[in-house]
C-alpha cells in the first residue's frame, strides 16, 4: 500500500492505494476511473473542467463500478472494451479541516480503478464533458496530466504490467 497527501482545491486529503480484487462498500464508492489501453497506448481525454485525464466519474445509482467505468470511457473517450479491476484508492478526509458533515463526500470514501483493454474506437463526438482524446505512451503522462502523483503512478504501473 502506498499513501500520500494531496491538495484538492483548498483541502488536504490522504490517499492510500489498495491493490485489491474485492470492491469496497458500494455506497462509499465516490468515483470510478479507467486506464484504457489500445496497442500499449493509454487513452487520455481533455476534460472541460480539469484538463487531460483518464476517463472516470461518479457512479450512478443503478450501476455497478464496472458499468460506470465502461460508461465513462464511452462518454469521455468514445471507446468500448473489457475491464479488469485493479483496486481502489481510500480517500480519507480525517486530516482535512475543510470537511464537514454536510459534505457531498463521505469522510472516508473510495475511488475504484480498472484497466480497460479497448476493443472498439468510435468516432469522437465531444458531446459530454471532453473536448479531445489522444492515445499516448504511458511514459508521457507527465506531459499531459496536471496533478499526477505517486498513487496514480503506482496504479498506472500496475495497469501496464497487468497483462505481461
Amino acid at each position: 500500500m502506498t499513501t500520500t497527501y494531496v491538495k484538492w482545491g483548498e483541502a488536504k486529503v490522504k490517499l492510500t492505494w489498495k491493490q485489491d480484487i474485492q470492491l469496497p462498500t458500494r455506497n462509499l464508492i465516490t468515483s470510478v476511473h479507467g486506464f484504457c489501453f489500445v496497442e500499449d497506448k493509454l487513452l487520455l481525454v481533455n476534460l472541460n473542467h480539469r484538463g487531460w485525464d483518464i476517463p472516470g466519474g461518479h457512479i450512478e445509482s443503478e450501476e455497478t463500478p464496472e458499468e460506470c467505468c465502461k460508461r465513462e470511457a464511452m462518454e469521455e473517450g468514445y471507446v468500448n472494451g473489457d475491464c479488469q479491476l485493479l483496486g481502489f484508492t481510500i480517500v480519507d478526509h480525517n486530516d482535512n479541516p475543510k470537511w464537514d458533515e454536510n459534505s457531498s463526500y463521505p469522510k472516508v470514501g473510495y475511488q475504484v480503478f480498472y484497466r480497460m483493454d479497448i476493443k472498439q474506437i468510435n468516432d469522437f463526438q465531444g458531446e459530454f464533458e471532453s473536448a479531445q482524446r489522444i492515445f499516448v505512451n504511458p511514459d508521457e503522462i507527465l506531459n499531459y496530466h496536471h496533478s499526477w502523483n505517486e498513487i496514480l503512478q503506482e496504479i498506472l504501473t500496475q495497469a501496464v504490467n497487468l497483462n505481461k
